[in-house]
């Protein structure tokens, strides 16, 4: 009976998309039709207007604007796709409403027409119940004036590819269509409330016959040829949904471990605020600010599949660098490469924002960009001021020998620069990389809003007034550096800011906490919204990376989890050659049984990373890259870099190479360092070590601690 059950869901599925493809091949979209009419009356109108009496030329032309206006608001509200006959929908959900039942489909596009029930999910208030409701539960929904209530009868989604469904995943299982046709119901571990029903760290030594295989942990998640974000729009709960539909302006705080969504409820929020409103939210006035360069590159390829086109996507620094070259084009353009680990902690801690909003009001300076700069030149101009006021706003944060070699350093770019701006153009002028932030919160602090691009000058250009602002990753910015981008916007601040405490691996950054860095941002009391569930990695993966936080976990209870897995395991060498060889033998078998799968070796440093990369190559292990500056690929493949590198990415299976001592001392930033490397993995997690083991991981028991788990999404 079962079995016959599981059979109908999938039958019914392709006879739901068999009938709803040919709809929509028989009743195409006939784009300019209605435009061909608007634009053969404006012709009729410019010819009448030419012989038209006096009197009535005033009518005419109003009538000519408004059919103009018409026709340029559909050319306008055609950036949406039309409706894919190969791939119409993502989700199906039957709503048994009293005495009738309707069968509506999820999609990035609507089609309401020829008996076609095809929603787009970011626009149709019906799609509320998809993301708020299970299958068997009832609903009660006010849309517009009316209420609806009933109980969802199906809520299933599927994967549709050229026309042909591949798989469907509903309460009663997931469904895969094989090549031959045939099709296959995944086996998934039933998940529970439970935990410490085995071991979840254990030690192995390469000897006596001791063989370990890394593979197979994929469970109910195929692996994939293309690792960029699929299409999970199906996939959102209802508490990333509600995110992602708040109001369209404020902030949106989205708070959550590894893997819980952070980065998907922003982006399909970008998309929600531009199908609301595509006048106000066009691609160009939006902006997506991030940590590094390979979050970059990811989401720059992901928001086009979510039909957002024209969205600049940079991290902060190039943002901040190519926008202080714009305000101060006079400044020079070299960095420092050398500046001392106290400056760059100096100049973004919360301490000095404030030393620096205190000290402007007793300056005169031109409300200029040249006054901004000679803010900057007075900050540390004067030792004892500058002391006692760091002491004054950061007090205890740096001792009297550190504030004398950030003054120092200070007064060594200074010479230098001055000369510069007397027209001398020393070869030595140069700014610190930390600088921008602080130029960018002077200038506006002195003369007014940042501009935007443009050959204008003073009146004629406008100010940069972003109509949302997405900021990843915020726990690796300082305080000033996101006061600098929030202020960039326009008066609604629409702001989606989403970050991770336990992930933050940057020292000198300046971030301490979410209620003191909001402070410092002007925008107190604003609700933090934490996403509780972590969906990329398994339970032993998570129990795992929880307990290395040790007290440095934002909440007591660890994060829910929504699939089991295989233990964590260790392996210990004597050389990096036998490791190697170990790795090599397992690689190359990972890569012939699963040929997508997605691998990261991540290493402490540089010169690890070209030893294992070389090492794997030598021994002929296929599809090796060395990663070198964030320079990802997101397809099959296994790729080494460092772990300073991978934060917000996600690969199928890790390798942590050399957890030693010497590499990872038992500190809090060299946990959470730990902890981002083991959260990048979504199905297994493997670690090795020639030296003696970081004691992070001597601590560790081998029973791993209870983790509850989710529910998981259909």
């Amino acid at each position: 009976m079962q079995e016959s059950q599981n059979s109908e869901i999938v039958r019914e599925e392709q006879e739901n998309l068999r009938s709803n493809r040919k709809l929509l091949m028989e009743y195409p979209v006939i784009v300019g039709a209605r435009d061909e009419e608007i634009i053969r009356e404006l012709q009729r109108l410019r010819d009448d207007i030419n012989t038209a009496k006096e009197e009535d030329k005033g009518a005419m032309l109003q009538q000519y604007n408004q059919l103009h206006a018409l026709l340029r608001q559909l050319r306008s509200g055609r950036t949406e796709a039309e409706v894919d006959p190969d791939s119409p929908y993502f989700a199906h959900i039957r709503l048994d409403e009293k005495n009738r039942s309707r069968d509506l489909y999820l999609g990035k596009a609507s089609r309401l027409d020829h008996g076609l029930r095809i929603v787009d999910w970011r626009n149709a208030p019906i799609s509320r119940i998809f993301y708020l409701y299970q299958e068997g539960e009832e609903y009660a929904e006010e849309m517009g004036d009316r209420l609806f209530e009933g109980t969802v009868g199906a809520r299933r989604t599927v994967s549709i590819q050229r026309g042909e469904l591949v798989q469907v995943s509903a309460p009663q299982g997931t469904f895969l269509r094989e090549e031959s046709g045939e099709w296959l119901r995944l086996n998934r571990a039933q998940p529970k409330l439970a935990g410490g029903e085995g071991a979840s760290f254990h030690t192995h030594l390469q000897a006596e016959g001791h063989r370990r295989r890394m593979g197979g942990g994929s469970g109910d998640r195929p692996l994939r040829a293309d690792k960029h974000l699929p299409d999970i729009a199906a996939l959102i709960d209802s508490e990333q949904f509600e995110l992602i539909t708040r109001p369209d302006s404020g902030l949106v705080v989205v708070r959550g471990g590894a893997g819980s969504g952070k980065t998907t409820v922003a982006l399909h929020r970008i998309a929600y605020l531009a199908y609301q409103d595509a006048q106000r939210f066009q691609g160009g006035r939006m902006r997506v600010l991030v940590w590094g360069r390979a979050l970059r590159d990811y989401i720059s390829q992901v928001l086009p599949s979510l039909g957002v086109t024209g969205v600049p996507v940079q991290t902060y620094t190039d943002w901040a660098t190519s926008t202080v070259r714009r305000h101060y084009p006079f400044l020079p353009k070299d960095r420092a490469q050398d500046t001392p680990e106290v400056v760059s902690r100096l100049k973004l801690h919360p301490g000095f924002l404030k030393f620096i909003e205190d000290r402007l009001e007793l300056w005169d300076h031109a409300a200029t960009a040249r006054g901004a700069v000679d803010d900057w030149l007075a900050l540390q101009g004067d030792l004892k001021i500058f002391t006692d006021g760091m002491n004054t706003h950061a007090p205890g944060a740096f001792s009297e020998k550190e504030l004398y070699r950030a003054w120092e350093w200070h007064r060594r770019l200074r010479g230098p620069l001055m000369e510069w701006l007397d027209g001398g153009r020393s070869e030595r002028a140069e700014l610190d990389v930390e600088d921008d932030a602080l130029l960018l919160r002077l200038y506006q602090l002195r003369v007014g809003p940042l501009l935007r691009p443009g050959r204008g000058r003073g009146r004629s250009r406008k100010a940069l007034d972003y109509s949302h602002l997405v900021i990843d990753e915020v726990q690796d910015l300082a305080p000033i550096e996101l006061k600098v981008a929030l202020n960039a916007c326009d008066k609604h601040t629409s702001v989606t800011l989403a970050g991770d405490t336990q992930q933050h691996v940057l020292e000198s950054s300046g971030f301490t906490s979410w209620e003191e860095t909001l402070n410092l941002m002007g925008v107190q009391g604003t609700g933090i919204s934490t996403l509780k569930v972590s969906y990329r990695s398994t339970r032993q993966i998570m129990s795992f990376a929880m307990k290395l936080l040790g007290d440095l976990a934002e909440d007591e209870a660890p994060p829910l989890t929504t699939r089991e897995g295989s233990p964590v395991e260790l392996f210990r060498f004597t050389d990096h050659g036998a490791s190697v060889g170990f790795l090599a033998e397992s690689m190359a078998e990972l890569m012939r049984n699963e040929a997508f799968a997605s691998v990261a070796v991540i290493t402490p440093n540089a010169e690890l990373s070209r030893i294992y990369c070389d090492g794997l190559v030598h021994a002929r292990v296929p599809n090796v890259r060395r990663v070198v500056d964030q320079e990802f690929h997101f397809t099959p493949g296994i790729q080494v870099t460092e772990v300073s590198e991978v934060k917000g990415l996600e690969f199928d299976y890790v390798v942590l190479v050399e957890v030693a001592a010497r590499f990872y001392p038992d500190d809090a930033h060299h946990r959470r360092l730990l902890h981002v490397g083991c959260t990048r993995a979504a199905h297994q997690l493997w670690l090795t070590s020639v030296g003696s083991v970081t004691p992070m991981l001597n601590q560790q028991e081998l029973r791993a601690p209870a983790t509850p788990v989710a529910h998981p999404r259909p």
